[in-house]
């Protein structure tokens, strides 16, 4: 029996109406957009059937602005109002980025970079915004009506500020934006309701500049991610630079010119496609010099060319399964995406490392779209026999700077989203009324190997002595991968908040770097931490010591003090060094040199506390 849907007078739907929404994916080379008609997801095309759109804008000479294929053919003849892969520019600053082997002029401004076109200055935010302009104009002329709203892809560890990036591209575009999804999560949401699969799943994403490996749980239209890892600095175009240094070699040519190499780029990647399905291909071009070049090359040659970037993308899979807990035993399949997943040296190594076929029967580089889709008829609330939630992950772990510049991880990586965690902190000096919160995102343990988020402050903190302040700082992720923070001091309610959108963000290299960096310096860190730590208490204990010296000096005499104070100058100077078991030591010694002068003062103190009272009024 079902139950009936009431609506306000006015408001109900009229029966059969379908709610407009679309999946996107936002590709460095190209991307895509698709909706689900009659139960099954699709990708849409352009008046030629199109399917794929090049992520390239050109600012014309006449004003017009460009996008898609006939923009890519004024890459080469107008490279400084063409604008190629912007998306590594999304959520990124100048200092981030190479400047000098880009073609581009870039404006000097604080926070995210800026380009200089014929057409004015112009963000990767606008210039992205061209590209959703034509891909929602695109389905509203195929779906004939306004879209409600649009699932947009990024990939697994875009941070908040990439993140941010997209959603206001999307907003300039006019577009709603009903989720941002993890590019691995789409793929495996479109795997798993076309195949009707569940258990443990590997993404084998393999992209043309970068490689990422995600593992979910499917169960019962459940799709959690256990973890999620990858490659920045590989990807297809790595196996077509292989190919044009065997040209190099083979034809015996000198470094050539600008034309010289992107021509013989262009043959090394035509013969890598060729490759894929035909056992070798002949290379054949004229260069400027009128040297013509005819080689041979196979496909045993060029997986033998390449078998060392094969094996690279085995490390990313091993940490995700060992952060997942599982073994190759416990995978139930492989889902291959990405265009480079089709060469045959990849399916060959997957398959003998998973020891299974990879699944291989949805089209690589629409996969992720049509997963998009899915997810965006689910949230536009369109009926579906499909009942959908998604599980994702956060990349990095998150964290604040405490005393002695400690990063405290609050959010620790690989974390569902979305998430809320909370954590206590108190103040380090006597009668603190205000406390600096700065928000981190890395492995490591102190916040100077790590990547300032934001800061901000929480005043009105009731002066206490140190230590007996409670402020509970809460940090939560939504489903999108946006951050906020919140603080507030537990007995006066005084709270600060922030939603943290830095003006750019971490790159997907620094991201990696950050945690393979993690892994190599684990007992470096270990060591930094504990010595910080020993000159935190040391000092906290030498602050109580000199506060109690100039409040009770008197109850002891003159040598007893001056005792004191020499292991309080004898401590201070240890903890000026790096032995931190010394650090410890001189602490030891300090507490025992007070301990006479503590026992005077509890009894000064007992003695105050009964004066003037009679034995029964005595509480015992």
């Amino acid at each position: 029996m079902a139950l009936l849907q009431i609506s306000e007078p006015g408001m109900s739907a009229a029966p059969h109406q379908h709610k407009l929404a679309v999946g996107i994916d936002l590709g460095t080379t190209n991307s895509l957009v698709a909706t689900v008609r009659s139960g099954l997801s699709h990708v849409l095309g352009d008046e030629h059937g199109h399917t794929l759109l090049p992520s390239v804008v050109h600012y014309a000479e006449n004003r017009m602005i460009v996008v898609g294929t006939e923009a890519q053919k004024k890459q080469n003849s107008d490279p400084h109002n063409t604008i190629v892969s912007v998306k590594r520019f999304m959520g990124r600053g100048i200092k981030d980025i190479d400047a000098t082997q880009l073609p581009y002029h870039f404006a000097e401004q604080a926070g995210m970079l800026q380009i200089e076109t014929r057409a004015g200055i112009k963000s990767p935010v606008e210039v992205s915004a061209e590209i959703l302009k034509v891909l929602k104009a695109r389905a509203e002329q195929a779906l004939g009506g306004a879209l409600i709203g649009a699932v947009i892809t990024v990939p697994a560890y875009f941070d908040d500020a990439q993140r941010q990036a997209t959603k206001d591209a999307a907003r300039l575009a006019g577009l709603n934006v009903l989720r941002l999804l993890n590019e691995p999560t789409a793929a495996a949401v479109a795997y798993g309701l076309d195949n009707a699969s569940e258990g443990v799943y590997v993404i084998y994403d393999l992209g043309g500049g970068t490689f990422d490996v995600s593992i979910l749980q499917l169960s019962k239209g459940v799709f959690e991610v256990l973890a999620t890892n990858g490659d920045s600095a590989l990807g297809g175009d790595d196996f077509d630079h292989r190919i044009y240094c065997w040209i190099l070699e083979t034809a015996k040519l000198s470094p050539r010119n600008a034309h010289d190499t992107r021509l013989l780029m262009s043959k090394s990647r035509e013969a890598k496609e060729w490759l894929t399905a035909h056992a070798e291909t002949q290379i054949s071009c004229l260069m400027s010099d009128g040297e013509f070049v005819n080689l041979t090359i196979s496909c045993e040659q060029f997986t033998a060319l390449t078998a060392n970037l094969v094996q690279k993308t085995i490390s990313p899979i091993r940490k995700a399964l060992r952060d997942a807990g599982l073994t190759i035993e416990n995978i139930d399949g492989v889902v291959m995406v990405g265009g480079a997943t089709r060469m045959p040296q990849i399916q060959q190594v997957v398959a003998e490392y998973f020891k299974q076929t990879p699944l291989t029967n949805l089209d690589p580089d629409k996969v992720v779209a049509l997963g998009a889709a899915i997810q965006a008829n689910v949230l536009a609330g369109n009926k579906s026999d499909d009942e959908l939630l998604l599980l994702d992950v956060i990349p990095l772990s998150l964290g604040l700077e405490t005393f002695g510049g400690l990063a405290e991880k609050v959010i620790h990586r690989n974390s569902t989203l979305p998430v809320a965690r909370a954590q206590e902190f108190t103040t380090y000096k006597d009668g603190q009324t205000a406390m600096s919160i700065h928000v981190v995102q890395g492995e490591r343990e102190l916040v100077s190997d790590c990547r300032s988020l934001a800061r901000f402050e929480l005043r009105g903190i009731p002066p206490m002595v140190a230590g007996a302040a409670r402020i509970r700082v809460t940090f939560t992720v939504d489903a999108d991968g946006l951050l906020s923070v919140s603080a507030r001091e537990i007995s006066s309610n005084v709270e600060a908040h922030i939603a943290v959108k830095p003006s750019y963000g971490l790159s997907e290299d620094e991201i990696t770097n950050m945690l393979k960096a993690s892994f190599n310096s684990a007992e470096a860190d270990k060591s930094a931490r504990m010595l910080t730590e020993a000159r935190v208490s040391a000092g906290a204990i030498i602050s109580a010591v000199n506060a109690a010296l100039e409040a009770d000096s008197a109850l002891i005499n003159k040598d007893q003090v001056s005792a004191i104070q020499d292991e309080i100058q004898r401590l201070a100077a240890i903890c000026a060094t790096d032995d931190t078991d010394a650090i410890h030591a001189g602490v030891e010694t300090l507490n025992h040199a007070t301990e006479e002068f503590a026992a005077v003062r509890m009894n000064a103190s007992v003695s105050r506390a009964l004066a003037g009272k009679a034995l029964d009024e005595i509480k015992l």
